[in-house]
């Protein structure tokens, strides 16, 4: 791929490796004033009106079928609703720097799914492998072996079935919406708008502001849902298409490092040597079970 091709895709993935991996340092910045279920069903109004925007702009046609609608449903509520509310939750309990590298265990799960519920490919010993080295980049990364462990758990758990719903939403996204013939921006803004949706109800029964507006909160509130939720779709729709899914995928690897930063510069977050190379193991384990690292050759 020659510079001019690449300098072409290069300036958006760069934007969005450090928007997702800035996610999870914006959502402990709204925790000050919004509630982990204020935080998740924001990410999806803001979301979806940016995507609205730029669907109407670019002159989308929004007709969809009964069907698809009906299995975006499922995708929103398991790619947006539950693990948006699931990591705001775990990041009242663990830091954002943690919240981070769990997230790179999505791949892991990925695999897990298609293996155990999808049946669409063979596990081979390499995605073995990655499986294993996950597992133990997560008992590092959480602490399992130390003192403070128990204080963390629950929002481990809470991460973990996260990514497990990443895991499953994924692979049936793959088969059943993929195919559909449908553009990838139309797709994108009926999932994030169908994620407000389904948690708009319970704005009757749960707060969604927890304090008074602190403009610190407000600004990564409007982050998360323009930038991380809004514009990354767009972003990496557009790396797909330049770059190819390959390369674009890639970005995922960044995040990890980003959130880490942003958490140990500006919120004074500690991590342990243990918690870092846990996370180089959660991310190599992203790349064996990807297929993109081999240890053993077929």
């Amino acid at each position: 791929m020659g510079n001019s091709s690449t300098s072409k895709w290069l300036p958006g993935y760069i934007a969005l490796g450090i928007t997702w991996g800035s996610s999870f340092f914006f959502i402990k910045l709204a925790l000050v004033s919004f509630s982990p279920f204020g935080i998740a069903l924001l990410r999806g109004v803001l979301g979806g009106i940016t995507l609205l925007t730029f669907a109407v702009a670019t002159k989308q046609n929004f007709r969809i079928s009964r069907k698809t609608f009906f299995d975006l449903v499922i995708v929103a509520l398991l790619l947006n609703s539950i693990p948006g509310f699931f990591f705001a939750l775990a990041e009242t309990k663990v830091s954002s720097i943690i919240a981070g590298m769990l997230n790179a265990t999505t791949p892991l799960m990925t695999v897990l799914m298609i293996f155990l519920i999808f049946k669409e490919q063979k596990i081979n010993t390499n995605q073995v492998i990655g499986i294993l080295v996950g597992f133990i980049g997560i008992i590092f990364v959480s602490g399992f072996l130390t003192q403070t462990f128990k204080a963390r758990v629950e929002g481990i758990i809470l991460l973990l079935l996260a990514t497990l719903c990443y895991g499953f939403a994924f692979p049936f996204a793959r088969r059943r919406i993929s195919s559909t013939g449908y553009s990838s921006t139309i797709l994108a803004t009926y999932q994030v708008g169908l994620s407000a949706l389904l948690l708009l109800p319970f704005t009757f029964v749960t707060n969604v502001f927890v304090d008074t507006m602190q403009t610190s909160a407000v600004l990564g509130m409007l982050a998360l849902g323009m930038l991380g939720t809004g514009f990354a779709y767009i972003w990496n729709f557009r790396n797909v298409q330049l770059a190819g899914s390959a390369i674009a995928s890639t970005v995922t690897y960044i995040s990890p490092v980003v959130a880490t930063l942003l958490g140990f510069i500006f919120l004074n977050e500690k991590i342990s040597l243990g918690q870092i190379f846990g996370g180089a193991l959660v991310v190599l384990s992203a790349l064996l079970v990807q297929n993109r690292l081999k240890i053993i050759r077929h």
